[in-house]
């Protein structure tokens, strides 16, 4: 009576036998098997050396992606440094708010940024990050929970940019102090994949936490 396996059978084998081919090591030239980078038929050990191929070219891939991520790391981090040594110089109260947009355009290479503060102290009433904010902006920038990046939605804080029309994506950063939010951070840029939904918002949580700690005393 012929006995017949299947392949997982077989597979189950090979797994429990692990010296299976090195006591029948003349089966490695005559075992058969198609390639499906050539579609020709190759031996056990050219197909397992196919494979190992493949292994090291995706495991090249992936070190190569890694030391990409690490240098986009560190880039960013020097350009966070030179940011808040910026901030440090500031003479601060109104000379503030200027520092970190002016900081955040030249460390970061943003095309445009600007910020609005609401419930400021009587003696910033007048200055331009004080002009007036409608409710609704308002109530959006108490909204948020995280950093907007995305499309230009026509959001009322896209045109407190210079050059609003220009503006295809954005980053919208709430400043929060205390658990209130007082005011939004604006990023702008013409190029629409510049910012974003798939970016990752870590960073840009960060650089929200300091422009608030940066800005909070202007509050009244």
């Amino acid at each position: 009576m012929t006995v017949t396996l299947d392949s997982a059978a077989v597979a189950r084998y090979l797994a429990d036998h692990p010296r299976f081919f090195e006591e029948h090591a003349g089966l490695l030239g005559e075992v058969k098997l198609s390639s499906p980078l050539t579609g020709k038929t190759v031996s056990l050990q050219e197909r397992q050396m196919e494979v190992m191929r493949a292994k090291y070219n995706a495991l090249e891939l992936r070190i190569a992606d890694l030391l990409r991520t690490a240098s986009d790391n560190n880039t960013i981090l020097n350009r966070f440094h030179a940011w808040h040594l910026a901030l440090l110089r500031s003479t601060g109260g109104a000379a503030m708010a200027r520092d970190l947009v002016d900081g955040l355009i030249e460390h970061f290479a943003v095309p445009q940024a600007t910020l609005r503060l609401w419930n400021v102290a009587p003696e910033h009433a007048e200055s331009w990050f004080a002009a007036g904010v409608a409710e609704d902006a308002r109530l959006f920038a108490a909204s948020l929970r995280a950093p907007y990046c995305g499309p230009n939605k026509d959001f009322e804080a896209v045109r407190w940019l210079d050059d609003a029309a220009a503006v295809r994506s954005i980053v919208l950063l709430p400043l929060v102090a205390e658990g209130k939010t007082f005011g939004l951070l604006v990023l702008g840029s013409p190029d629409a994949e510049r910012f974003s939904p798939a970016m990752a918002t870590d960073f840009l949580v960060q650089l929200g936490q300091s422009a608030s700690t940066a800005l909070a005393p202007l509050r009244a």
